[in-house]
Formats: structure tokens, C-alpha cells, sequence
């Protein structure tokens, strides 16, 4: 058997990262940037104020009081967004808005609130400090500063900091792109009635919102029955806009296994089956069709995400260049004691009491028990050599939530 750091290894090299392009603003978010960025212009770019009020030289605001306020008329009104060049004169004040350039000649500006609001003239009742509530252009972004660094996650500030730069496209590393196949003759969508022997299809829209969720995008979902005609006809139709197709089923050894029929069940035709020491997920498979990676998960549902958790989730992550591949492992105390099969690898649903610090096995380890892994937060990792964890031993559990 292989181990599971082995196919970890060996499905982590098989999903490579996307030449960087370039997008724009809007669809740049949550990607990782493939370069730094450099200002090209100073933020602010011009000296503004800070405050709706007026404009003034300091030192003829100096001697207001609220008792003995001092009056200067009102030369002008500066709004955002005026774009003439404006030079205060000695002895006035111009009403400016928050964000409006200051004139040439002012030294600070004196809040609306500290004044009695006038519009031909203006009483101020409180002396401003010189340059109080004036923002100078460049105290947040000097020109040329690197501004945004490579492997940076784009997140909504990052694009306010690039439109506000005038910038209209980030260098990213794309998203993989993935195809979800489902197999089995006894699936049936959600919606249809169910004959006998027949289950609804879960596996493809439960991978699908785990592909989304790990960043990836999902090109296509289909479900094939087992029949090899039918499932490389699927195969042949979306490989081409995939980097990753994603199975689930068809690898076991049942006699209508049609991953394995399509592909040899020895493998062959670029495409690997192995088992893998652990429970649940023990039957894998990893290769290429037609240059697309491709990695099949066994079919019971609880295996198949398991699956992905392990070996799927954190290569794609890694090949978006995209932070916490791995989920947060949290140091717990087990709270009872735990029997695992010598030789495999378990993973089993948990409950973790992040408050308390404690953790417990959730439901029954079989891989068919797909409603006590919905309402489970954590996986317990039980290493292949392990038979017997007392209750009270200290262990790092699987972060779900």
C-alpha cells in the first residue's frame, strides 16, 4: 500500500500552478498576485482637507476664542472635485469640503463645528494648530513605493488601493479549473423519483462546493453511469476546458467499476490505481488524459471528501499560490478512548470544543455515514501505527469549521 504522505507527494506534483495573467480589478478577488505592485502616483495625490470646514493662514485664526471669536469673510466655496488653482489671500478663509485641494497659501483648516457655518463670512471660535486637519499629498503612498507584494491575496482593500492608484488590472495566479464526475447507474438527481435500488447523487455537488471553497473554479459537474462509452464521451467533452478532473467512484473491486474499465484495471492509458493506507479512502487513482491531471476518489461519500480534504484541498491551494493550504490543526485532549485498524491511517469525524480545549469522535467510521461528517467541525488523524488512544491524550485535530 501506498502511504498517505506518498500520495499526498504524488498528487501535489500533478496539479501545477496556471501561467500568471493579468485581470481586471473585479476579477482579481481572492486570487494571489504574481509580482509586487508599485505606485505609480502618490496618495493622496494632492494636499486636501480632512474636515468640511475653512481654509485658513493659522496665524489669522490665532487669537479666536469662543468668546471672542474671530471674523474673516468667505472668498470662495472649494467642493471636491474643483480642479482650478486657488490661492488664499491674507486676511480670508475659503469653505472647503472634506477631500477638496487646498489653495495655495492655507496653513490649516478650521472644523465646520468650530465655526458658526457663514457663507459670506465665517465666525471662527477656535484657534487651529498649523496644518490641523490637512492630509499631505503622499503620507499614505509615496510614487514609487512597492505597495503590494507577490503571493498577496487579493481582498476588497487590496483593489480600493489599486483603483485608487489608477490602476485597472492585477498580475494573479489563476484559478484552477476543475471538472466533477460522478459515476454509478444508481444515482439520480435530487428532484427525480427514485426507483428501487436507486440513490440521489450527492458526491458531485458536495465536491463541487469543496472545490470552491478550497478557491478553484468548477467548469463543469456530470454524472456518468457505469458505462465506459458514456463516461469517456464526458471525459472527451470537458477535459479540454479543465486543468483537474475530479472523479468519485468506479475504483473498487466490484465488477462494474467503469473508472477503472475505461482506464485498465491494472492501470494504464496514463491513469495509476493504488490503495492507500488509510480509512476511509483507501482506493485512488492519479493521472492524465489528454495532458488534464486526473485524480479518482472512491465513491461512498465520507471517502470522497475525506479524499479531498487530504490530497486535494492543499495542492490546490499550494498551485494558486493561495495562504493556509493545510487546515488549522488545534491542539485538543481526546475525552474517551479510540480502537484504530493497525496499519491504516484513520481519519474520523470529531467534534472539537474549541473553549474547553477537548475533542470526541462523531458518529461510526464507516464511509457511508455522510450525516454525522454535515454536522461534524473537526477530523481526528490517527496515525497507521496506533491501535489504542486513551482517553487524555494530547493530539492536533483537523480545523473543519
Amino acid at each position: 500500500m501506498r502511504s498517505v504522505a506518498e500520495h499526498q507527494r504524488a498528487v501535489a506534483a500533478m496539479i501545477r500552478a496556471r501561467p500568471a495573467v493579468t485581470v481586471g480589478l473585479p476579477d482579481a478577488l481572492g486570487l494571489a498576485l504574481a509580482g509586487d505592485v508599485v505606485a505609480g502616483l502618490a496618495l493622496p495625490v494632492f494636499d486636501n482637507s480632512a474636515m468640511d470646514g475653512y481654509a485658513v493662514r493659522a496665524e489669522d485664526a490665532a487669537p479666536a476664542t469662543p468668546e471672542r471669536p474671530v471674523v474673516l469673510p468667505v472668498a470662495e466655496d472649494i467642493p471636491a472635485g474643483r480642479t482650478d488653482e486657488l490661492t488664499l489671500q491674507p486676511g480670508t478663509a475659503h469653505r472647503i469640503m472634506t477631500g477638496a485641494p487646498m489653495p495655495a497659501g492655507a496653513t490649516a483648516v478650521v472644523p465646520v463645528e468650530d465655526t458658526d457655518g457663514g457663507g459670506e463670512s465665517v465666525a471662527i471660535r477656535q484657534a487651529p494648530a498649523p496644518g490641523r486637519h490637512i492630509r499631505r499629498a503622499g503620507e499614505d503612498v509615496a510614487a514609487g513605493t512597492t505597495v503590494l507584494r507577490d503571493g498577496q491575496v487579493v481582498t476588497p482593500a487590496v483593489l480600493g488601493l489599486a483603483s485608487a492608484l489608477g490602476i485597472t488590472g492585477l498580475t494573479v495566479i489563476p484559478r484552477q479549473r476543475v471538472l466533477v464526475l460522478s459515476t454509478g447507474s444508481e444515482l439520480v438527481a435530487p428532484g427525480d423519483a427514485l426507483r428501487p435500488g436507486q440513490i440521489y447523487e450527492s458526491n458531485s455537488v458536495m465536491l463541487a462546493a469543496a472545490v470552491r471553497e478550497a478557491g478553484a473554479e468548477v467548469v463543469a459537474v456530470a454524472t456518468a453511469e457505469d458505462d465506459v462509452a458514456q463516461f469517456t464521451s464526458l471525459l472527451d467533452r470537458y477535459a479540454g476546458d479543465a486543468d483537474l478532473i475530479i472523479t468519485s467512484g468506479g475504483v473498487s473491486a466490484g465488477a462494474y467499476e467503469v473508472v477503472k474499465d475505461a482506464f485498465g484495471r491494472d492501470g494504464g492509458q496514463g491513469v495509476e490505481f493504488v490503495k492507500v493506507a488509510m480509512q476511509p479512502g483507501m482506493p485512488q487513482g492519479l493521472g492524465r488524459v489528454a495532458g488534464t491531471t486526473i485524480v479518482t476518489l472512491p465513491g461512498n461519500p465520507v471517502s470522497a471528501l475525506v479524499s479531498f480534504e487530504v490530497f486535494l484541498r492543499p495542492a490546490l491551494r499550494r498551485a494558486m499560490g493561495l495562504p493556509d493550504p493545510e487546515r488549522p490543526h488545534r491542539p485538543a485532549v481526546l475525552a474517551e478512548s479510540l480502537t484504530s485498524p493497525r496499519g491504516k491511517r484513520q481519519f474520523r469525524r470529531a467534534i472539537l470544543d474549541h473553549e474547553a480545549g477537548t475533542v470526541v469522535s462523531y458518529g461510526p467510521p464507516a464511509s457511508h455515514h455522510l450525516r454525522w461528517l454535515a454536522s461534524a467541525n473537526g477530523l481526528l488523524e490517527i496515525p497507521e501505527d496506533v491501535v489504542e488512544m486513551p482517553a487524555g491524550t494530547e493530539l492536533a485535530v483537523w480545523d473543519l469549521s
